[in-house]
């Protein structure tokens, strides 16, 4: 593949990142806090839920991935104390919220924004095992692609940015690897330029690169494939991450379209906006921007600004590069660079 087609390859994965997580959210809204199965099941977007929003709008999921995509963007590099503003701006001013307000903000992140503004400390995310919440992993997309090889990065790259991206407001064990292993699978599917990884192949990397790391136990069953049989009766879509990384990747491995596989995630109920937006980053660049349901993206609010975001993200220089960039101008000078007066 020439580097325009790799061009092209990249924006398709990381654009349908961004908006499948977005069409996620959409979609699972309306279904949010219900008890699995205590409805009729969903074929289409449709708003309404507990925000009574517009069909096509989102909730914190994709606010939150904005906010994260910005902070990107304005720093060239993770900066936690920039990131946890914008997360602020957005809870208590309304920013990157489709509605102008903040709604729908998890307790565990609420801790964490109340923590940093008290006490300075960006890495305000908690380490108890009960806030192993799926606040972080629901926001992943921008680190992924800012991370990719596309980028230059390396795999251990993307896992450490994954980490320092989860720790701003969930510093748990598990929340912190579910986000590490949803940020290497993405690394791969972006990875893929010769589009040969088809969804068995990627499983079984998965099972090969995470199945002997040193990684919490609830875990290891998950990285080794056991979504893979498990029935829907065996499955929840809840607000615990471990269930969260499950149920997304169940809806991933027993579908075999972007539309298919969110039906089966925001079908599942309970946090079901959360559970479709985390399949729905991983799916999306699987299936990319170009195979997502039209009729999903005419509905979806801030559409053409998340792709931009996505593009805005693969092609921005990071600092290191542009820091790089500065020193080889200045050496081209001779050092005469400072000195050099530049007249109209």
């Amino acid at each position: 593949m020439d580097n325009q087609g790799h061009k092209q390859f990249m924006l398709d994965k990381a654009q349908g990142a961004m908006i499948g997580l977005a069409l996620g959210d959409a979609l699972g809204t309306t279904l949010e806090f219900k008890p699995k199965d205590s409805y009729s099941p969903l074929t289409d977007i449709v708003g309404g839920g507990p925000f009574r929003l517009k069909a096509g709008n989102w909730t914190d999921d994709t606010s939150m991935m904005l906010c994260l995509a910005d902070s990107l963007l304005a720093q060239g590099e993770h900066d936690a104390d920039d990131q946890m503003n914008r997360y602020c701006q957005w809870w208590q001013d309304g920013s990157n919220s489709v509605t102008g307000t903040c709604f729908d903000i998890g307790n565990t992140v609420a801790e964490a924004l109340n923590y940093f503004q008290e006490t300075g400390c960006a890495n305000a995310g908690s380490t108890s095992e009960y806030s192993a919440g799926n606040g972080s992993l629901m926001r992943l997309a921008p680190v992924a692609i800012f991370n990719s090889v596309f980028r230059n990065a390396s795999p251990e790259a993307v896992i450490e940015a994954a980490k320092l991206s989860s720790i701003t407001t969930h510093a748990e064990q598990r929340a912190i690897e579910s986000c590490q292993i949803m940020a290497w699978l993405l690394y791969q599917i972006f990875d893929d330029t010769e589009q040969a990884l088809d969804k068995k192949s990627l499983f079984s990397f998965l099972s090969n690169y995470w199945g002997s790391a040193n990684i919490h136990q609830d875990l290891i069953n998950i990285v080794n494939g056991s979504f893979i049989t498990k029935s829907r009766e065996e499955i929840r879509g809840t607000g615990f991450v471990v269930h969260s990384l499950e149920a997304a990747l169940w809806s991933f491995a027993n579908s075999n379209s972007f539309k298919e596989g969110a039906l089966l995630a925001a079908n599942l109920g309970e946090d079901a906006d959360t559970t479709a937006a985390i399949y729905g980053q991983l799916a999306g660049a699987f299936y990319g921007y170009s195979q997502l349901p039209s009729t999903w993206l005419e509905k979806l609010a801030w559409h053409y600004h998340i792709k931009e975001k996505a593009m805005l993200l693969m092609l921005t220089p990071s600092k290191d590069k542009l820091n790089r960039m500065f020193d080889t101008l200045r050496s081209n000078y001779d050092g005469e660079y400072e000195n050099r007066v530049y007249k109209e």
